[in-house]
Parts: C-alpha cells; sequence; structure tokens
C-alpha cells in the first residue's frame, strides 16, 4: 500500500511511464466543502523498518513511546485514522497462534518482544480519537529467497509446497485453497482478538511482474485451473475468492469492522481496455496482480478503496487528475466508499517531478478531488512523512482544508445496493 516494497513498485511502475509533465493547479475560485466525516488516514509500514520501529532491538518502552509519538504526530495534522501495518510478511505483531512475532521488533525472527504492539496501537489510537485499521499483507513471506532464514517453526517452512521463489522474494502460492484458508485464518485471528476498525489490504496480491521471471504456479494451475478460460483468470479467481471470503470472515466476527483495499491506481489503461482509465502505465492491476479492482468496487465486496494515486497533477503518462475521475466514475453508484491514497513521501523528495517540490501540490490534489462527491477522503503514505512534513505539504493541506475537525467514517452496508447517502459523506 514505498516502505522499501511501496517505493519498489512505485519506481518500477513509473520507470515504465512517460516523462512527467509540468504540474498544473485546479481551478481556484470556490473554497473546498467541508465535512463532519471523511477519511483523513496515515499509513503507519513497518516492514524494513520503514516508519516503525525505528530500528529492531529496541526496549519495550522505547519501540512504545515512538508508536505514540506517531500516532502524536497523526492528531497534530488533524488526521482521524492510522492504517497500521501488522503482518508486512508472513509474521505478527501480535500474539499470533499462526505465524512468528515479526523480525521487525527485536531483529529475530519468533522472538517475544515483551509486549503487544497492535493492541496497544488499538487502545492507544482510540485514546486519541483514532481509528486503527489493521493492514495486512497476504502473500509476502519473506524479501529474500532462502526459506532456512524463516525461523524453524515457520508454516512456509512446514509447507515448502505452498511456497513460490520470485523476483528476489518468497511468495505463498494464491493458487492453492490450504495457502488460502491459512492466509485467512492467520488475519481473521487478530479481528477475532482486538476491536480494530477495519481490516486493510495494500496492492499485494499476485507479485509485480519482473521481467524475465515466471510465478512458478504450473502444478497448482494443473490441479485447480480446469474449470477456467486461462491462468490469468483462474489468478483473478483466486484473489477475488481471498477477497470476498475475507470480507465475510470480518463481517462474522465484527460486524461494525470494515474491510477495505488499497490497490495501485491504474486498474487498464484505456488503450488495454476502453473501460479503463486515460493512463499509459506500465502496471495494470487486472493484468498483472491479477487483482480486479473495479469489479470489487462495483459488486461491493469491500467496504472502501483507496487507490494509490501517487502521481502530480499533469503526469503525462498517469494524470492525478484524470485516474481521480476515473475511479469516481468507478464508485458513483457503488456502496463502496472512494477515498484517494496520496504520496506525502514524494513531497520535497530528491529525485521527484518538479511539481513535487511545491508544498503547494498536495493541496491542489485535495481542492481537485473535492469536485467529486465520490471522494470521501484521502490517506497519506506515510508515517515517517508525516511526522518530517518535509516541505510542509501537509501543513498546508491543514491550512487549506482541515480547519474544521472530521470524524472517520464508519462502517455503511455492505454486498446489497447502494447505501444511501446525506449530502456529499453520506
Amino acid at each position: 500500500m514505498a516502505r522499501v516494497s511501496r517505493r519498489a513498485f512505485a519506481s518500477a511502475a513509473l520507470a515504465v511511464l512517460a516523462s512527467a509533465a509540468p504540474g498544473v493547479a485546479a481551478p481556484a475560485g470556490r473554497p473546498p466543502r467541508r465535512a463532519v466525516t471523511e477519511m483523513r488516514g496515515m499509513w503507519l509500514a513497518t516492514v524494513s523498518n520503514r516508519d516503525w520501529p525505528s530500528r529492531t532491538g529496541l526496549s519495550a518502552s522505547a519501540q512504545r513511546k515512538e508508536l505514540t509519538a506517531l500516532l502524536d504526530k497523526a492528531v497534530d495534522h488533524r488526521l482521524n485514522a492510522v492504517m497500521f501495518q501488522v503482518r508486512p510478511t508472513a509474521d505478527a505483531f501480535w500474539p499470533s497462534p499462526y505465524e512468528p512475532w515479526s523480525q521487525y521488533l527485536t531483529g529475530t525472527q519468533g522472538q517475544d518482544p515483551g509486549w503487544d504492539p497492535l493492541g496497544t496501537a488499538v487502545e492507544e489510537a482510540h485514546a486519541r480519537g483514532l481509528q486503527l485499521h489493521a493492514w495486512f499483507n497476504p502473500y509476502r513471506i519473506a524479501n529474500d529467497t532462502d526459506p532456512g532464514r524463516l525461523v524453524a517453526s515457520h508454516p512456509a517452512r512446514k509447507h515448502p509446497d505452498w511456497v513460490v521463489r520470485y523476483g528476489g522474494r518468497l511468495y505463498y502460492n494464491p493458487g492453492i485453497p490450504a495457502v488460502r484458508a491459512f492466509v485467512e485464518q492467520a488475519i481473521l485471528d487478530a479481528v477475532a482478538r482486538y476491536p480494530v476498525d477495519a481490516v486493510h489490504f495494500d496492492d499485494y496480491f499476485y507479485p509485480y511482474p519482473v521481467a524475465g521471471q515466471t510465478f512458478d504456479d504450473d502444478d497448482s494451475y494443473d490441479t485447480h485451473g480446469g474449470d477456467f478460460s486461462s491462468r490469468a483468470a483462474w489468478r483473478r479467481d483466486n484473489i477475488d475468492k481471498l477477497v470476498t471470503e475475507i470480507a465475510a470472515g470480518v463481517k462474522k466476527l465484527r460486524p461494525g469492522t470494515r474491510f477495505g483495499i488499497s490497490p495501485f491506481a491504474v486498474w487498464r489503461n484505456a488503450a488495454t481496455d476502453p473501460r479503463g482509465s486515460d493512463t499509459r502505465a506500465g502496471v495494470e492491476t487486472y493484468d498483472d496482480l491479477y487483482a480486479d479492482t473495479r469489479t470489487w468496487v462495483q459488486k461491493n465486496w469491500i467496504d472502501y478503496i483507496v487507490p494509490q494515486v501517487y502521481w502530480q497533477i499533469g503526469n503525462a503518462a498517469a494524470d492525478y487528475a484524470k485516474v481521480v475521475d476515473w475511479w469516481a466514475g468507478v464508485a458513483k453508484g457503488s456502496g463502496t466508499r472512494l477515498y484517494i491514497g496520496e504520496a506525502l513521501y514524494q513531497a520535497g523528495a530528491a529525485g521527484a517531478a518538479a511539481a513535487w517540490q511545491d508544498p503547494a501540490e498536495l493541496s491542489r490534489h485535495l481542492t481537485l478531488a473535492d469536485r467529486y462527491p465520490q471522494v470521501g477522503g484521502h490517506v497519506y503514505f506515510a508515517a515517517k512523512d508525516v511526522a518530517a512534513d518535509r516541505i510542509g505539504a501537509l501543513s498546508r493541506v491543514v491550512t487549506d482544508h482541515y480547519q474544521q475537525p472530521a470524524t472517520a467514517p464508519s462502517r455503511h452496508v455492505r454486498h446489497g445496493p447502494a447505501a444511501p447517502r446525506k449530502g456529499r459523506w453520506g
């Protein structure tokens, strides 16, 4: 959903886009609309210690202090929700009976950190008026290809037939029904234990394509793919099953808890499919990640979607304005709420396009998105960048758009006709 992996995917995707055009300002003259309820979220990434903890091996008290400081920064910037990554690599930031403690806490996978980060995060977030969305990565096992580096009790070592080496990483094979059942069990354990406000996935389903490499799922396709017209259709069905089954599990365990997904923002380019966006992205989720994000929204399988629209206004190949417009059209009339994922990490970053050196670029995004009644808020990547606010881009957003407090949206009707909305935010 930058952390090492998110930055890797963003770099890979942008590398195949045309060079950026100069940013263009959204029309002025109308103040942004206000809302009693809107999403103002922040991703808090733990993979490779991207945002937290700052390094492995800190004491429990030091880890907790860093975590609560990041929550305080969210409050300071008038945010109201935190997407906290609690299962980055088939591990756990809570005492899971299914998977080992994360190595990103102590430096050693499986070692008890002496406290419960997820339980504490829920408690501390709620004490500050923040929602806590528990963020899980379904299939990534490790950011290397050596199973011997996993703790001996790791499920991937007990079931080596579940594992695929690809692109310098280890993944669970989404095409094995036992894998899907296990992943769902591991995720839903956290939902059963903690009053999280949402379950959150980012953009990793089948892995991002790596040139010259093949994701080896021949055996599982031969065994389970016979009813499908193609391997691609079978793979999409595997991901659709994960999404619908997690949605059903969350609803059963905690009816008030939502389920949201933050995909790469391009479903398909219009050149590939006339229903797609006016973009020329090098990655298309439908074809490359086997994630049919458009269908998930239109069939109301998920409560909210946060496409990662990590480009500036006027980008020649993926213009923020065009991508937001496309997603607003997809969400229109559905029961799925639309929030926009914002690339705060690009603001002032070395090597970022010229538009990202302007502290007002991010504020222009919100002004533009405010034209669309389907857009119910924004989520910023990521916590470390919220805290640093390098060039004051988020402070500018607060000044321009967040002068009034806002409550984060709560759960609404899913798996049926679109819920009636009251005004803009409903």
